[in-house]
């Protein structure tokens, strides 16, 4: 399905030239950005360089637009209404190159995935290997992302699977009860809801090699005008390093200015399980800085989907990315 809509958006903006991007702009150019769901700690990087002022400072004009559940980034970068967007998870750059979409992935801010499955306080289970072949609630879109993974990597099976509606209630009540859950979210949700402490197993802990919070580009920004792709990743790590380490307060008063329903303490409590979890600056940033991006973790990712048929063997995965802007140490220093 996500094929054809791509295909079928990409060609309705066929000779759609992307806003500011006529001439190399000496003042400004205007960036319309895309997050992959509502505003969050997650985000927080990139609030942080528009609150104070990081982008600006590369001349960049960032209209930043939080995503939600019936915003599709994918296809919004094939149509040419987006020029750079975030992907939740390296599925995406796969699919835009499966898709035909002209759209490369240029940095990956998150090296590891925040997905999670939590459950109760319990003792018979103490890993995800332990969950074979118990009920796990997870989402329908999960069954095409990271649940392929735990089939291939632990022997999951289809008949496993409970819906998951992202309503905490039926978690509360079953003591027995598995459920997915991103690290900053769900693990809270259930602490102040039910006074529970989840046990919280990241699947990237355990060997999940997806990158996520993905910085993806149109193609065409990136032949025309790879200063301002560069600008836009400089200036983003920037902000990450200054929202994990400095002081967050600009970013999270814009947070809570597009998503009314984030507080404080629940932005404090995301903020400290990135750090926590070295969510953006572990593995590989740790030495190349936030960003950073491997071939050869792409390719184990690849390689890992088309033994469970999610990709044709002969999909040029190297077009889902570009290592050209990444890998530089850049601004690691202020981490101090």
């Amino acid at each position: 399905m996500l094929r054809r809509t791509v295909v079928a958006a990409a060609l309705g903006a066929a000779g759609v030239a992307l806003a500011g991007l006529a001439t190399p702009a000496l003042a400004q150019t205007r960036i319309n950005f895309a997050t992959d769901w509502k505003a969050q700690a997650e985000h927080g990087g990139f609030y942080q360089a528009i609150a104070t002022g990081i982008y600006a400072r590369y001349g960049l004009e960032v209209n930043l637009r939080p995503g939600g559940p019936a915003v599709d980034n994918q296809q919004l970068l094939a149509a040419g209404a987006l020029d750079i967007a975030m992907g939740s998870n390296t599925f995406f750059g796969l699919n835009m190159v499966q898709a035909g979409a002209p759209v490369r992935v240029v940095a990956s801010i998150f090296q590891k995935d925040p997905q999670i499955l939590m459950t109760h306080p319990r003792t018979d289970v103490n890993s995800l290997a332990d969950m074979k072949g118990r009920p796990i609630m997870i989402g329908s879109s999960s069954r095409n992302t990271f649940w392929v993974w735990l089939k291939a990597r632990y022997g999951f099976t289809d008949d496993q699977i409970r819906p998951y509606t992202f309503n905490m209630a039926p978690f509360l009540v079953d003591r027995n009860a598995i459920q997915q859950g991103y690290l900053s979210s769900e693990p809270n949700l259930v602490k102040k809801e039910g006074n529970i402490d989840a046990k919280v197993f990241l699947l990237a802990d355990s060997g999940y090699p997806s990158y996520s919070a993905l910085i993806m580009a149109q193609q065409s920004l990136i032949d025309r005008n790879p200063k301002v792709v560069q600008d836009f990743v400089n200036a983003t790590i920037e902000g990450w390093y200054s929202y994990l380490w400095g002081n967050p307060a600009p970013a999270n008063a814009l947070i809570k200015r597009d998503n009314p329903d984030m507080d404080d303490a629940t932005i404090a409590y995301g903020i400290a399980k990135l750090k926590e979890y070295q969510i953006a600056d572990g593995g590989d940033a740790a030495t190349l800085g936030i960003g950073t991006m491997t071939e050869a973790r792409w390719k184990e990712f690849f390689d890992i989907m088309v033994t469970q048929g999610v990709y044709k063997a002969d999909l040029d995965w190297k077009k889902a990315f570009t290592l050209d802007f990444v890998n530089k140490k850049h601004a690691m220093d202020m981490k101090k």
